[in-house]
């Protein structure tokens, strides 16, 4: 018996990797014997530098930048020396779980810290370079980022802009003299979880602003103040991306990675799995088992176990689900992959005891799901 545990983490709860652990032993009561490939995911968002850390034996580095709202933190990105990529997760520098609650604002928020772990990896050698862009506390339109490799953005008196995505309304010149050289040699793909455009009713301002602080007004401001930054970009620049799937990822610094940086756009699970070597792992697979905290009609949108269903899918394997919740529409996943799914409460259970309580629940579902198998397969 061979099955593969690919799960992503389980937000404000467990690792991937401590979700795999946990299956693993669940798994192993019941089928001691059998061969257990975990495979730690993620889909572009907080823990994929974990994920591909550990199946890669890569190196975690750490470097001081400027946050979200200018204040330094203390970022990790991931390293692959044998290949020379750089894993980074924007929301190490630039991510919402950086700012409180109260105090997450859309309008002034800069992904400059991501631009600085960007030229980190460039002084570490970088051949090539993955944004894992999910969970951004941003709506800058990537700006941050690029003046931190040497974009000047400038308004009508050749003054730079002051930080954030409101600013960006009075830019009304790109000076790209001073952008570091060594982008050109450099491989960037985007890994996110998003396909949104970068303007408009499902852009970065209009579907993720107002998480990030923006009242409604404020919205339209943004997206207007967006729109014209993409204009100055398309005449400097002779490309047009605003409009491409992803640009809106992160508040826009999918946009900027493209128009800029000539990054490519995957969905953030397959980027992941191409790293981890999910394919080759699945290869005469028995079953697989995924999961998420919440598994819902959403997950549609290339969350990681709908990415894990597709790869296992080309090769006939069946694909379980065990998730935290499952929520409104996850039925639809029956007709993209997905077998079976199954939520972790086993009772009556506050958000706080599941998250507590998860490594036991999932060992618990694991083994319930083994024990079903089992008796299905004498059965026949």
């Amino acid at each position: 018996m061979k099955i593969v545990i690919a799960p992503d983490s389980f937000k404000d709860s467990l690792s991937a990797q401590g979700v795999a652990d946990a299956i693993a032993l669940g798994l192993a009561d019941v089928w001691p014997d059998a061969q257990l490939l975990k495979c730690p995911m993620a889909d572009g968002g907080e823990g994929t530098i974990e994920s591909v850390l550990a199946a890669c034996d890569g190196e975690l580095r750490r470097i001081e930048v400027r946050g979200p709202l200018g204040a330094p933190v203390n970022a990790a990105w991931g390293w692959l020396p044998h290949s020379h990529t750089a894993i980074i997760e924007m929301a190490e520098a630039s991510g919402l779980q950086l700012v409180p609650v109260d105090q997450r604002d859309a309008c002034t928020s800069s992904t400059f810290g991501t631009g600085q772990l960007i030229r980190a990896a460039l002084d570490a050698g970088a051949q090539r370079v993955i944004l894992a862009i999910g969970g951004s506390a941003t709506n800058d339109g990537g700006a941050g980022a690029m003046q931190a490799l040497g974009v000047k953005l400038l308004d009508a008196h050749d003054k730079t802009l002051a930080p954030g995505g409101l600013a960006l309304a009075h830019l009304a010149r790109i000076d790209m003299t001073d952008l570091d050289p060594r982008l050109t040699g450099v491989r960037f793909d985007i890994a996110a979880d998003v396909d949104n455009p970068l303007c408009g009713p499902h852009g970065a301002s209009a579907i993720f602003g107002p998480q990030k602080g923006a009242a409604p007004d404020q919205v339209k401001q943004l997206d207007r103040a967006l729109g014209h930054f993409a204009d100055l970009c398309a005449q400097t620049l002779k490309t047009e991306v605003r409009d491409e799937p992803g640009s809106g990822a992160a508040g826009g610094l999918g946009f900027a990675a493209k128009a800029f940086l000539r990054a490519q756009f995957q969905a953030g699970v397959e980027v992941v799995a191409e790293l981890v070597g999910l394919a080759e792992a699945v290869k005469n697979a028995d079953l697989v088992i995924t999961g998420e905290g919440r598994f819902d009609a959403q997950t549609l949108r290339g969350k990681t176990p709908f990415g894990v269903a597709r790869i296992a899918r080309q090769q006939g394997v069946p694909v379980i689900v065990i998730a935290g919740t499952l929520g409104e529409g996850y039925q639809q996943l029956y007709a993209h992959g997905i077998d079976a799914a199954f939520a972790l409460a086993s009772g009556p259970m506050t958000l706080a005891q599941a998250c507590a309580e998860a490594p036991r629940l999932l060992r618990e579902r694991a083994s319930d799901i083994a024990r079903v198998w089992r008796m299905a397969a004498h059965r026949t």
